[in-house]
């Protein structure tokens, strides 16, 4: 033993970029590193990522951070990883090779699948056993797609030879040498075919979706032993002790630990999760009904809402028009906008998610005028965030949730001006904590956890530490006027189809 400070190490392996952070056990930040990847559109709503470069960017930020935290005097044991859901890889068990490009949870090209067994099977069975609806967002037509398409793929899965895994299955096998092929409950349950009921695997959505057994993980705790990482690997021998999806972690990071709490992340996606306690709620609000975590055997589930394109929205004003130079800049162009310009952006690129679940939604902008400029696709674009987001606050209070108080983070969440506005249309406070790195800081958490650094969950609380509070300023009036102009909006770009 030595008398260095020790550190944990998390893996946030994100949408558009792969990030390594190491914290103290106090929440302090040691070391960051973080690089982008590029994303691949083969086709019109068709969206994947080359599993090589993932893994390749995760190993290169974590020798990075790690380097940087041994430089300072820090010692690392532990890692926690947290990981973009329901993206699906599917690999050779023997040489480790992916047999297709991952498909990511933003993927549309299993639509037609979708329908047809909403058609033939029935949307509700599938919802009553996983909490999920039947859209391509989740994993379980992607595996189908793949070993499908590619050929002998379930020949070779019916002798054992594939593994599939999300992404932090991937990681974890790579990390490990491919000596372990594990997740965890969260991300188990954003699979299509995991019963949050049972905790389990479940045969009846293995058949529907005709998924074989033979490819899947075993499914672990949130918080525990996933595997030992070689010092060959990453230069420093490591445990990996906690593993969650990335809203999961998230909810952790920014201690939604009680019945009632609840938070938005703003990323590429955006994505509402609040706590329900130790019973599933089911959402009549089509609403995702999702494992929370699990930790020593008890399982803590949440009601979720996704929205698809919220940071996505500020990359397409950057890469896909160029109104703006980088993400920062849309906080001053869209201060500029004519407040009524009655400028609509609804961000369908690849459909719209929770409430409607539209996958053949495609975007749109309405109420342009000759008047309409830059500044004012720039304020819609940060505004279709907000109606989002109000979109699910109004379902999640349909279905029962007393919405009182909405803990943000995420890039996004260091836009004043959107935080705000996000408190004037919602009519709630928004809270943003000091620290904004609450999914990687989630993950770090378990991983302590898993380690037995922290006794129980509720030590993160007092470790969260609130930043600054957003109360609504805005007349009733002025917030109805543009809820009702958001949802005319909307309603030119369903297709009935979701």
């Amino acid at each position: 033993m030595t008398d260095k400070p020790t550190a944990i190490l998390a893996i946030d392996q994100g949408t558009t970029s792969s990030r390594a952070v190491i914290f103290t056990p106090d929440y302090e930040v040691v070391a960051v590193a973080q690089r982008e990847f590029p994303q691949i559109y083969p086709r019109s709503g068709w969206v994947e990522h080359d599993p090589d470069v993932i893994w390749a960017t995760v190993r290169a930020t974590a020798r990075e951070a790690l380097k940087q935290a041994q430089k300072k005097g820090y010692e690392i044991h532990h890692l926690g990883i947290t990981n973009q859901r329901e993206t699906t890889l599917i690999w050779d068990r023997k040489t480790g090779e992916p047999i297709h490009n991952a498909i990511v949870w933003q993927d549309r090209r299993t639509a037609s699948q979708c329908a047809h067994f909403n058609v033939t099977r029935g949307e509700e069975e599938v919802r009553n056993r996983t909490g999920l609806v039947l859209d391509p967002y989740f994993s379980g037509t992607k595996i189908a797609w793949i070993l499908d398409q590619v050929e002998g793929a379930r020949d070779r899965a019916a002798r054992g030879e594939l593994a599939f895994g999300t992404v932090d299955t991937w990681l974890i096998w790579n990390l490990t040498g491919g000596q372990v092929h594990a997740t965890d409950a969260t991300n188990a349950s954003r699979t299509l075919l995991y019963n949050i009921h049972d905790n389990a695997w479940d045969p009846v959505l293995l058949e529907m979706f005709e998924v074989p057994a033979s490819v899947l993980p075993e499914v672990r705790d949130s918080a525990g032993h996933f595997g030992s990482v070689e010092e060959s690997v990453l230069g420093v021998k490591l445990e990996i002790t906690g593993v969650a999806g990335d809203q999961q972690s998230a909810a952790i990071g920014q201690a939604c630990l009680a019945p009632g709490e609840m938070k938005s992340t703003y990323g590429t996606g955006a994505f509402v999760l609040i706590n329900t306690g130790t019973e599933p709620v089911l959402s009549k609000n089509r609403l995702l009904t999702t494992i929370a975590w699990r930790v020593k055997g008890e399982t803590v589930y949440a009601l979720e809402g996704s929205i698809l394109s919220a940071g996505a929205t500020v990359q397409w004003l950057r890469d896909g028009l160029g109104l703006i130079a980088k993400a920062s800049e849309v906080e001053a162009l869209a201060a500029s906008a004519d407040p009524d310009s009655g400028v609509y952006l609804v961000p369908a690129f690849t459909g719209l998610g929770a409430p409607y679940w539209d996958a053949e939604a495609r975007g749109a902008l309405v109420g342009l005028s000759r008047g309409s400029g830059r500044a004012e696709i720039a304020a819609a674009a940060l505004d279709s965030v907000v109606h989002q987001t109000c979109d699910l606050l109004d379902a999640m209070t349909a279905d029962g949730a007393d919405v009182q108080r909405l803990r943000v983070d995420g890039g996004m969440a260091k836009n004043n001006a959107l935080l705000q506005r996000l408190a004037d249309l919602t009519g709630i406070e928004v809270v943003r904590p000091v620290q904004s790195e609450a999914t990687a800081w989630g993950a770090a958490f378990l991983a302590g956890l898993g380690a037995g650094i922290y006794e129980d969950l509720e030590a993160g609380r007092a470790l969260w530490k609130q930043d600054r509070g957003f109360v609504p300023d805005c007349a009733d009036e002025a917030r109805e006027a543009s809820r009702a102009g958001w949802a005319e909006a909307v309603g030119r770009v369903l297709t009935g189809e979701g």
